[in-house]
């Protein structure tokens, strides 16, 4: 079998004829991609060098169900990350499935080996201060920060996914409504209303800016680079890095920290939390619920640092405390 430690298996180079064939129905029944079908082979290729480092030898062929376990212990130990884990069990879940579908073997080692699930992670909180820094950071008088600025706008105002945002056509927006018509996740559609904010900087952008960008109007897509193309995910992630630098804003972010600010600052502010479901394309409520938590995180920090009962116990703990150290002088004075 042919492994690269960093870098891409590539099927053809794979040796091992059920291997072989497990990598081809993935890639062509199931429809993955190279690059995940590349990423459990790579998966699978690491697991068997543990299994022939055993005593005795095992093989893809042989495994146990304890030598899984013990993989994935040792894969613990080592600190992996949870989401790395999480794909190494779901090859070797995959291509025991496969294995016992197809004939090779009559047993299934991986059946009561558990997948592991990710951690939930709240989204990065960015405060309705730091967008507003964020947004006031481009300088408008310049084309291509103006285009940023009508970007960040329509992006904050809507909750778009980058890729969601990038991919809006002319056809797509209604200034006259403002509203916006989105092909997200599965071609579904939906409409989402925009601010007023946002409306005046499109409106700004296509009269100033965009002949810039498009001289001759040709182009469908709503934002476009400097080389005249459709923007790309990365350029707009470096912007936006830019001018969270311009603007002193150390909290982390990510491509989607101004989709997870819309959401948490509606409901911040009373926003039902269907109707935000509704404007980020999210198929389960459960999806949405992170907010809430987000929500909940800030509305909790502002009781607690400015109720005055909030730290009842703190401060009785203080006092008391406090009563001790008088009791002990007390005692030392006669």
């Amino acid at each position: 079998m042919s492994k690269t430690r960093k870098g891409h298996v590539v099927i053809e180079d794979i040796t091992d004829p059920v291997l072989r064939r497990y990598a081809e129905e993935k890639l062509l029944a199931e429809q993955l991609s190279e690059n995940s079908v590349s990423s459990y082979l790579s998966d699978l290729l690491f697991f068997a060098d543990y299994l022939a480092a055993q005593n005795p030898p095992l093989t893809l062929e042989t495994m146990t169900e304890e030598s899984i376990l013990g993989y994935l212990d040792e894969r613990q130990k080592a600190q992996f990350s949870v989401t790395s884990t999480m794909r190494t069990v779901s090859a070797i879940r995959s291509f025991c499935k496969f294995r016992k579908s197809h004939g090779y073997t009559d047993r299934n080692p991986a059946d009561t080996v558990k997948s592991i699930r990710r951690p939930r992670r709240l989204p990065s909180d960015l405060s309705e201060d730091d967008v507003e820094r964020l947004l006031d950071a481009p300088d408008t008088k310049d084309p291509v920060e103006l285009r940023d600025r009508a970007m960040l706008e329509v992006l904050y105002s809507s909750g778009l996914r980058v890729s969601e945002l990038i991919s809006l056509t002319w056809s797509n927006v209604d200034l006259t409504q403002g509203l916006v018509r989105v092909i997200g996740k599965g071609n579904k559609e939906r409409i989402v209303p925009i601010g007023e904010a946002a409306i005046a900087l499109l409106k700004s952008y296509r009269a100033v800016a965009r002949p810039y960008f498009d001289p001759l109007g040709r182009s469908e897509f709503l934002f476009l680079s400097k080389f005249r193309k459709e923007m790309t995910r990365q350029t707009f992630w470096y912007r936006i890095k830019i001018y969270a630098e311009r603007a002193g804003i150390t909290a982390h972010l990510s491509p989607h920290t101004l989709r997870h600010a819309f959401a948490t600052h509606l409901l911040n502010h009373g926003a039902d939390i269907r109707a935000v479901q509704a404007m980020l394309g999210h198929a389960s409520l459960s999806t949405t619920q992170i907010y809430t938590e987000v929500a909940n995180a800030r509305l909790r920090a502002i009781f607690e640092s400015g109720h005055p009962r909030e730290d009842f116990f703190g401060k009785e703990r203080e006092r008391e405390r406090r009563r001790q150290e008088r009791e002990g002088k007390e005692e030392e004075d006669s």
